[in-house]
Order: structure tokens, then C-alpha cells, then sequence
């Protein structure tokens, strides 16, 4: 379950600190009552990023097959070995 905390608990930065690398997703901060921040970890933020480029480089893939930019996994093999001789 995601934290939120008020953007005055900011001040305890150590506090801070230990929540973000306590928790694994992103802590919300609010002000006056509405989302104003998103604070997270380092591990959390690069876990991000990676799931990110997984998640595009699958949308890249899944257009290509839409868009019929793919070759038979056998052709493609046997076009290698031609190529490189093996």
C-alpha cells in the first residue's frame, strides 16, 4: 500500500530517508491536502527505469509483429550460418 505523508514531515529528512529505502514503491507527499511530490529510493527509481525499457522495448517488438517487420526465426538462423560460414 503506497505511503503519503504531509509535505511538513519533509523537515525529518533522516526519517525520510529511512521510509524510502524501507518501502519498495514511492512515497507521495501532499500539500495542503493534495499530491504535490513523489520521493523514492535510488534502488526503487533505477527499478523503474528498467521496467520501463522492458516495457518498451515489448511495445517495440509487439508494433514490428503488427506491421509484419519480422523474419522466420529458422530463415533467419540458416541466413547467419550462410553468412559466417558455421
Amino acid at each position: 500500500m503506497p505511503q503519503i505523508i504531509p509535505i511538513k514531515d519533509l523537515k525529518d529528512t533522516s526519517k525520510i530517508s529511512d521510509m524510502c529505502h524501507e518501502s519498495i514503491e514511492p512515497i507521495y507527499v501532499t500539500k495542503n491536502g493534495y499530491g504535490d511530490m513523489v520521493v523514492m529510493s535510488m534502488e526503487v527509481y533505477e527499478g523503474m527505469n528498467r521496467r520501463k525499457y522492458i516495457y518498451d522495448e515489448l511495445a517495440a517488438a509487439e508494433e514490428e509483429i503488427r506491421t509484419g517487420n519480422t523474419q522466420d526465426a529458422f530463415e533467419a538462423l540458416h541466413e547467419m550460418r550462410k553468412k559466417y560460414g558455421i
